[in-house]
């Protein structure tokens, strides 16, 4: 674990309130927008003020941001009321503050307060402190741009917290990561109708459901389980630094695995051939190839309507590793949960020809000018259907 990283966990921890969120490509003016500082939507505005603005007046305080426990700027938190305006904002960070290029866009920016005029600052790049931090408080990628709340326990509403209740209530240890996934979809789609006309209408949103309702599952099922361990006093440093290195590890392996599993059910609904961790060439092993392993061997099979995509919940780091893994396919796919990319890496994707899938309501997060070669799920499904269609007696679909 990083130092900074460290240093944002404690942090947040240790603060009267804190929020995080990805860096976008509005924040830097990679889209063209001309906006000033960080934006901080109203269930966030705790985090600058005791009281909510008023519409139809404004209010500012000054404060000290310490960032990366390095320098600290003085920096302006202002409600916007007057006008048509009615919104929250941090500005004043001065010149030549580090985090507003354009290779920023998709890092996490964290900002946590611990008096009225003293806060800290950090902002992550890599994908493994990303990870890391998220697992510390067991968030999902789509909780962030929030107040994060450690503290209390999960309250789903009442419908789709009984479903989870009776799911945990079958366990007396940690299910495996499939069972996990197939829980959460269990519960969500109970609680909200979804059938399978809805999974193919609206693929993005439901998936996107689906893994906030996992995270909330497995902090329901961790409760449970550690309920006891917890209660009791720890014996020594080393167990202690056990039981927590147990419940980190575990998060990060079921996060990493839990997109890989929805992302199944949503391909397997919408009758969609695909085989996942099909073997290549050197024994690699794509998370998902369309149609499958038989067709990717078979050199009459054309190479044009054979698929790979792969699936991460974060990428900055680690999307050329999709790159190597299908030698015959040239152009591959790679879904993510990542909120935003900066252009330079966004341009070397395109060279590389990796064309990125991001649910429908991230594409916004992107820089203007990439945003067209960004596919959504929705229209990465369709694709695939077409080609499968087309080649109807290689397989059955």
């Amino acid at each position: 674990m990083s130092e900074i990283l460290n240093s944002a966990i404690n942090s947040v921890q240790q603060s009267q309130a804190s929020w995080c969120r990805f860096i976008t490509a509005n924040d830097t003016g990679s889209t063209g927008a001309h906006q000033y500082g960080f934006y901080i939507p109203k269930c966030a505005s705790g985090l600058l003020f005791d009281e909510p603005g008023h519409k139809g007046e404004n209010k500012d305080k000054y404060v000290n941001i310490k960032w990366q426990d390095d320098f600290t700027t003085e920096s302006r938190m202002i409600y916007y009321g007057k006008g048509t305006r009615n919104e929250y904002r941090i500005t004043r960070f001065g010149h030549g503050f580090p985090f507003f290029e354009d290779d920023n866009v998709g890092d996490l920016l964290i900002i946590a307060k611990f008096t009225d005029e003293d806060y800290k600052g950090f902002v992550l790049s890599s994908d493994e402190d990303i990870d890391e931090f998220f697992a510390a408080f067991n968030l999902a990628p789509g909780e962030t741009n929030q107040l994060i709340n450690f503290a209390t326990q999960v309250t789903p509403d009442i419908q789709i917290a009984n479903l989870m209740q009776d799911f945990t209530n079958q366990f007396t240890s940690f299910p495996d990561t499939r069972q996990m996934a197939e829980g959460a979809r269990s519960c969500y789609n109970s609680a909200y109708s979804v059938d399978e006309t809805s999974i193919q209408s609206y693929p993005d949103t439901i998936l996107l459901n689906w893994v906030n309702t996992e995270y909330r599952l497995f902090k329901l099922m961790e409760e449970k389980i550690y309920a006891d361990v917890i209660s009791q006093p720890i014996g020594s440093i080393d167990a202690f630094v056990r039981m927590a290195n147990e419940v980190l590890n575990r998060r990060k392996s079921r996060a990493g695995k839990s997109l890989e599993h929805h992302l199944a059910c949503i391909f397997t609904q919408n009758h969609l051939v695909f085989e996942e961790q099909a073997v290549t060439e050197n024994n690699k092993k794509p998370d998902f190839l369309f149609p499958n392993a038989e067709c990717y061997h078979n050199l009459l099979f054309p190479a044009d309507d054979l698929v790979v995509l792969g699936a991460k919940t974060t990428c900055k780091d680690r999307w050329r590793q999709v790159l190597t893994e299908a030698d015959r396919v040239d152009v591959k796919y790679l879904f993510t949960l990542q909120q935003g990319i900066s252009k330079n890496q966004l341009q070397e994707m395109h060279d590389s020809r990796l064309t990125l899938v991001v649910p429908n309501q991230y594409i916004n997060d992107f820089p203007q000018e990439h945003q067209e070669e960004i596919s959504d799920l929705a229209s990465f499904i369709r694709m695939v259907k077409v080609k499968q269609e087309g080649r109807p007696r290689y397989y059955s679909l």
